[in-house]
Formats: C-alpha cells, structure tokens, sequence
C-alpha cells in the first residue's frame, strides 16, 4: 500500500482564514475583556472578541424609557385615581432598574467569545460565571435580531441554536458587520463538521 493510501491527506484547518473578517470582529469593540481575579478563575487560551461599547448606551437608553413610563404610571395612579401605595412598588421597581444600570457597564466588559478549531466559546460574568462552549457540528441555526434601539446604535444579537436548548447561545451588543461575519463563519465551519459526522 502506499502512504496516500494508508494515510490520506490531513484537511486544511476548518477556522476559514480571514483576516479582514477578524479585524471586523474587533472593529468598535472593547479594548479587554474583564476577567475574574484569583487563582480559580475560568481562563482558556486563545483570543477573545468583545461586544461594542455601544450596547451599554443603549441598554441605558432602553431602561431610561422604563424607567420614564413606570413613573407617569405610577403619577396617573396616584393623581388620578388617588392610589397613592402604588409609588412603593414603582420606588422599588425603578431602584432594581437604576442598581442595575450602575452595574451595566462591568457586565458589558465581561461578554466575550472565542473562536476555537472545534466550538465557539461564549463566556459572561465577573461574580457569577457563565462559560458555554458550543460544538460547530452541533449547531442547528445562527440568527441575528435586531430591535428598533438596536438598529438606532447600529447593534445586533447573534442566537446560536443547539439540539439541546440549554446550549444555545445569544451574543448581545454586536455590531452589524460583526455579526453577518461571525454568522457566515459560524456557517461555513458548522457545515464543515457536519460533513465530517
């Protein structure tokens, strides 16, 4: 037998290799990721994409608007109809909205994700840690979606989804040729894998 035979030719490696696609991935992102400090923090080699800056503006945008409508709520309810108990649960309502914001900005610097050679890595959190690594072959759809805020600050959210719905991934925060990039990869590499199954 001879060596083709017995030993057949390695393929190319599946990541496609696009320098203009990574530089689009970075392009309006953060500049480091946020990562937990001490020994037992989750750390994987490679490089890690970030989400823009934009999306914390317009998540402030957003909770502004909630904030904005729960208050004229709760002044008909107390003006008009006399219920003057309801600015407890609209206080309380609007303090769990403005605690939330004043964190935003760590929680936006601690999304990332990775691509490897066999699955994409999605990770969140600086107390509470999320780190989900999605096989390519295990892949079903990649969807991106945008909102109305979203197409105002140029932003997408990339669904990645999995036989298993606990699995599935959602990237917030993406700009628009962040996520068409990353999707047509995420694609072209899933497709690959599955040929291979």
């Amino acid at each position: 037998m001879s060596d083709s035979q017995t030993n057949p030719p390695r393929e190319p490696s599946l990541i496609p290799a696009a320098p203009a696609a990574a530089d689009v991935l970075d392009e309006g992102t953060y500049t480091g990721i946020r990562i937990p400090r001490g020994a037992g923090a989750l750390a994987l080699d490679g490089q890690w994409h970030q989400i823009s800056p934009r999306y914390v503006t317009s998540q402030f945008v957003q909770n502004a608007i909630i904030i904005v409508l729960v208050a004229i709520a709760a002044a008909v309810a107390a003006i008009v109809l006399e219920m003057t108990w309801v600015w407890i649960p609209a206080g309380a309502l609007i303090a769990i909205d403005v605690i939330t914001l004043a964190i935003l900005p760590r929680q936006a610097r601690a999304l990332g994700y990775m691509l490897r050679a066999d699955d994409i890595v999605f990770r969140r959190g600086i107390l509470w840690q999320r780190m989900v690594a999605v096989p390519y072959g295990r892949m079903q759809l990649v969807d991106i979606t945008q909102g109305p805020l979203d197409r105002v600050f140029g932003l997408s959210q990339l669904k990645m989804v999995t036989a298993a719905a606990a699995t599935g991934v959602q990237i917030p925060g993406l700009t628009q040729a962040a996520a068409e990039a990353l999707r047509d990869t995420l694609i072209e590499v899933a497709e690959t894998r599955r040929t291979g199954l």
